[in-house]
């Protein structure tokens, strides 16, 4: 995953005013935690409106008309989760609503950075650490370990 290319579409998604937060990999990051990912994790607010910003902010960055398959009906219905390949470029996006019951946009804590000049809506150390230390997948527990002994998170609830 290119950064440039990252900063790019954060940069759309400021200018349409799209309700966003930045998750996984990509996130860690941002908070100083380097990991090799291949996608950015886009948790989006899960109302119809910001559906269609979100198109209109990936339209301003791709030209690609495969965006307007990104549907509201999808990302708020029983799948609330869609990969989108750009036509151009190494980042590959995936968008999602909630995270089955575990995780809703109510629950995701989230501070603002500035990377190069971009305003970048992360999800805060603590709350990556929630989502992260008690999935099946190695890759995420191990995220959790470094985020808790980074941030000094000792054991979160």
């Amino acid at each position: 995953m290119e950064l440039a290319e990252l900063l790019q579409v954060l940069a759309a998604l400021a200018r349409y005013g799209v309700d966003y937060v930045l998750v996984g990999g990509a996130a860690l990051n941002i908070h100083g935690i380097i990991r090799a990912t291949e996608d950015a994790d886009l948790f989006v607010k899960p109302e119809r409106e910001n559906i269609e910003r979100l198109k209109n902010a990936l339209k301003s960055v791709y030209h690609d008309s495969l965006i307007d398959e990104i549907t509201a009906d999808d990302l708020l219905g029983e799948y609330p989760a869609v990969r989108y390949y750009p036509p151009t470029g190494s980042l590959f996006l995936d968008v999602l609503t909630r995270l089955g019951e575990a995780f809703t946009w109510e629950d995701l804590e989230h501070e603002k950075h500035v990377v190069e000049g971009v305003p970048v809506i992360v999800a805060t150390p603590a709350t990556l650490f929630r989502m992260k230390r008690n999935t099946v997948r190695l890759q995420d527990r191990a995220d959790a370990e470094r985020l808790r002994e980074e941030f000094d998170l000792g054991e979160q609830p």
